[in-house]
């Protein structure tokens, strides 16, 4: 069976359902494509930062329903347990993804959104028209599609990207638990081989997750030898670990996690949120970065489509241009900082210097995040004067 449609995006999660709705609220009907069922847990810090809320509002989204934590307090430790705290900048919410893509996922569905539970199998284009063959045998024809299906997909070996030909060393951890931990706070502890976040979501959960170099790891026989091992030798961690309760039957875990430079736009598919490109989870950015770049290629397709005269290249360089602009310096920052935390002496050096300078933590912080997101109507201004 052939389906013919104008927009199409591959995967709903965080950025590929913001894209949706933006698509809907505009009045462009889109269809979607996801391989999984809602509900369903991430691995992800699951902090959400408020620049986003601006364009939340213009997407009539109110995420009180779903009773986030809010979040004004950084604090971070090495791994000898010095530690520093500062007033975050913008502060933000905490909220897990199970609750955030289900709610997302509720709200593209009532208005309208054509979901497809199934697979891509292929893809290809050709006369300026892409055809994407689904597992289930379904053909669909598409004006545009947009790639939000996530780190890392077998659609990236079918593309052949660069990133997805080198091994990554990073292993992601992830779990909730109940216990005892400040509401206001987000705290990153550092610990050989890598680092973990600790935030409150909503039902007063709290969301511990991890970034770990993979040959770190491999010298332990599980995940909880792994943390008593190691992650217990940050004595913040340790005591955060000890008073918990685990809310998971196992830790979720992700492994080859890529913070490579990914090309923007593949074969002519616009790749947003993860697919896109990663910022390391030290920042805390990663949802916000995520629905901002479904705000800036949905708004370029939108004038993609509404003015004639512009080409598909344009509509692809404009989309690579603003992306570069919103996102290029804060991702380099984080691998930066990340690379920092990676050597204990640097690591060191790091916390004598902010010990020192305190006001240094909330420069970095200002440097890894955006300003409020601009509405609908002043990107679309951009847009028009910088073609």
């Amino acid at each position: 069976m052939e389906t013919k449609v104008e927009i199409l995006i591959i995967g709903a999660g965080l950025s590929g359902l913001t894209a949706a709705l933006h698509f809907l609220k505009s009045g462009f009907p889109v269809t979607l494509i996801e391989k999984s069922s809602y509900p369903h847990h991430k691995v992800c810090g699951e902090y959400l930062s408020n620049e986003v809320l601006p364009y939340l509002e213009w997407l009539d989204l109110d995420l009180s329903s779903l009773s986030p934590v809010p979040i004004h307090q950084f604090q971070f430790s090495s791994n000898d347990g010095k530690v520093l705290q500062t007033e975050l900048p913008l502060g933000g919410i905490g909220i897990s993804r199970y609750s955030l893509d289900h709610f997302l996922f509720q709200e593209a569905i009532a208005r309208g959104c054509q979901m497809i539970h199934d697979t891509v199998t292929d893809l290809s284009f050709e006369d300026d028209l892409f055809s994407v063959k689904l597992a289930s045998q379904q053909l669909i024809k598409a004006k545009v599609v947009i790639g939000a299906y996530g780190k890392r997909d077998g659609l990236d070996q079918k593309l052949s990207r660069n990133f997805i030909q080198r091994k990554s060393p990073w292993l992601a951890v992830k779990a909730h638990y109940e216990g005892s931990f400040p509401d206001d706070l987000v705290a990153i502890h550092n610990f050989d081989g890598g680092y973990c976040g600790v935030s409150k979501v909503e039902n007063n959960r709290i969301n511990i997750c991890y970034l770990v170099d993979y040959n770190s790891f491999k010298k332990y026989k599980s995940i909880p030898e792994h943390r008593l091992e190691v992650l217990y030798q940050n004595p913040h961690l340790k005591k955060i670990f000890e008073g918990l309760k685990p809310l998971f039957e196992q830790p979720i875990a992700i492994g080859q996690i890529s913070f490579e430079k990914k090309s923007l736009v593949e074969n002519h598919i616009l790749m947003i949120g993860d697919t896109a490109g990663l910022i390391h989870p030290f920042c805390g950015n990663g949802m916000a970065i995520a629905i901002h770049s479904a705000k800036i290629c949905a708004s370029c397709v939108i004038a993609y489509f509404e003015k004639g005269a512009s080409s598909r290249s344009q509509m692809e360089w404009q989309y690579r241009r603003l992306w570069n602009q919103q996102f290029l310096s804060r991702i380099t920052a984080g691998k930066v900082m990340s690379g920092i935390l990676r050597k204990k002496q640097l690591t060191s050096k790091f916390m004598r210097i902010l010990i020192k300078y305190p006001f240094l933590l909330s420069m970095m912080i200002k440097q890894t995040h955006g300003k409020p997101i601009m509405i609908a109507g002043e990107i679309s201004n951009e847009l028009t004067e910088n073609r």
